[in-house]
Formats: structure tokens, sequence, C-alpha cells
């Protein structure tokens, strides 16, 4: 076995800071909808400071979001654009092979240093849920604030959706998301155990292990 130099720090930076941002908006956003503490006593900005808290964090996902994108075109082999097409005939025989593996009709996995072609498609899907979370997001957020700026990020969503429609639109994906979340926790977890390559720790340090061969 040796260690090989995969998850570069953007990448590990955008997905800690993905990771603390959706457990953030998640517990604000989901108070926000529908308030189940009650502030303190004397507290008449609890609400208020729910909001910036989620406002602050969205920002910080959304630049990571963009950051994670930059990357796609500057980082190495393991996190560049081509790597989130898995359409050539050796990654679509990867994913059945992975699918059997999950459902623990396989003993191991395809071997895959970077992301497996299943962890590809996954990806792209969650991506796509981040896109939608942030634009509707910012066109809530645009209701009560004017501007170009708005306009462009998800302010015109606005002209084509209800805003009471984009609120559940904007609640149904926070919670794919959240199972998404599960569910990519479960396979790092599985995936390290039948490879051995140090898949969870990989995303601490960026190393992870592969056969010399």
């Amino acid at each position: 076995m040796k260690s090989e130099y995969v998850w570069e720090f953007p990448v590990r930076l955008t997905h800690w800071v993905n990771f603390l941002a959706i457990i953030i908006l998640t517990f604000t956003g989901a108070y926000i909808g529908s308030p189940f503490m009650q502030p303190p006593p004397g507290e008449h900005f609890y609400m208020a400071t729910i909001r910036f808290i989620h406002f602050v964090a969205a920002y910080a996902f959304t630049l990571s979001c963009l950051l994670r994108v930059y990357w796609a075109f500057s980082g190495n082999e393991y996190s560049r654009w081509r790597q989130f097409f898995p359409f050539t005939g050796r990654r679509r025989r990867e994913i059945w092979d992975n699918v059997l593996f999950y459902m623990l009709l396989k003993r191991n996995p395809p071997p895959a240093l970077g992301h497996s072609s299943t962890a590809v498609l996954s990806y792209l899907v969650l991506f796509f849920f981040f896109v939608v979370e942030i634009v509707t997001g910012f066109a809530l957020y645009g209701q009560s604030h004017r501007g170009y700026l708005w306009a462009i990020m998800g302010g015109w969503l606005l002209c084509v959706i209800s805003s009471p429609m984009i609120r559940l639109i904007h609640h149904l994906f926070m919670w794919l998301i959240v199972a998404f979340a599960v569910a990519h926790i479960y396979i790092a977890w599985l995936n390290d155990i039948a490879e051995r390559n140090g898949v969870m720790s990989s995303i601490f340090s960026g190393y992870k292990s592969s056969h010399e061969d």
C-alpha cells in the first residue's frame, strides 16, 4: 500500500464549510418555517437573530459552492470537472458493481482512488440540490432586498413561481439534502471498512492509501 495525496485543501475546506453550513441552515431554516422554541424572556429579536444566522450561513454556503466550482477547473485530477462525467464504458460498469456492494450483495466495491462512478452521479444530483437551495433562498431573500444582485441570484424566480411555492421547494430540498447527508455518511463508513484505504480520514488529511499495482 502507498499513500497518495487525493483531496487538496480547497476540496476539504469546501466539504467542511458545506457540512457546518448545512447543519446551521437546516436548524435555523426549520425554526424560521415553524418556530419550535420559545424565545428567552425579554428577548424581542429572537427570530431576527435566527434569520441573521441563517443568512450568514447561506452566504458562506454559496461562496463555498462557488469555490468548489472554480477548483473543478484548477485542482488536481481527482477534483477536476472531468471526474464528474461518468459516461465512459468502464464507469458505467462500475455503477452496477457499486450498487450491488451498497446493497450488501457484493463483498468488495470496484477500486477507486478518487470518486467512484456512483459517487460522481450522486454528487451531480447533490449539486443540483445545492443550486435549487441557493436560487430559491435568494429569491425569498430578494422579497425584502431590492437590487440587481438579488435579482440575478434568485429574485427573477419570483416572476415565474409564487412565493409560497418557492418556500415549499426550499424546504423540500432542504430535507432531500439532509437525507443525502445520512446516506453519504453510511456509504463512506462502509467503504472505509471494505477498502481499508482511509476514506474517512482522507477528508481530514487529504491522503488515501492505494495498492502498489
